[in-house]
């Protein structure tokens, strides 16, 4: 079963075992409707949790967990993260895609010729960059429309401009 990040416990708030969670979603609203999130070091070891209460605070989530209820027990889960299945994923507009649907699509040139895959997607304060792996090296595009022409999830592509400017 694939499990997808959607935030990162970052250290408890008082003594009940409240913890404090930096969302790693463009949905960060999803935080206080679900009742139930993958909470683990990793994919592997993540166990279900149910959420008690949930809310939204600069940026924050602050959430009370089922099985945490003390200051001892929210420190022993800092630094966890909580994991959602694909199925639980909240819907994508059109113009927007998952990073995880954008690692290995095929990068091709304006003119159709292939220039490699993105390897990954590293999220920057300015913009996300495409790491475009063109066998034997890396190079990194910023995810801007001056660079990026198109990008069809369902051919598996990404069509991008002025690619030998990163060479």
């Amino acid at each position: 079963m694939d499990l997808y990040l959607t935030g990162t416990v970052l250290k408890p708030k008082g003594l009940k075992g409240e913890l404090k969670v930096q969302p790693v979603t463009d949905f960060p609203e999803s935080f206080v409707k679900r009742r139930e999130f993958l909470v683990g070091r990793s994919p592997e070891d993540a166990v279900p949790r149910r959420v008690i209460s949930a809310r939204l605070h600069q940026g924050f989530a602050w959430m009370v967990f089922e099985g945490i209820g003390s200051r001892e027990e929210a420190e022993a889960v800092a630094g966890y993260r909580l994991y959602v299945t694909r199925d639980h994923l909240e819907p994508m507009p059109d113009d927007r895609a998952y990073i995880h649907d954008l690692i290995g699509l095929e990068v091709l040139d304006e003119e159709g010729g292939r220039i490699g895959k993105v390897g990954d997607v590293l999220q920057m304060p300015a913009h996300d960059v495409y790491e475009i792996e063109t066998g034997g090296r890396k190079v990194l595009v910023p995810a801007v429309e001056e660079f990026v022409e198109e990008i069809d999830l369902r051919k598996g592509v990404m069509v991008l401009r002025r690619f030998s400017e990163f060479l």
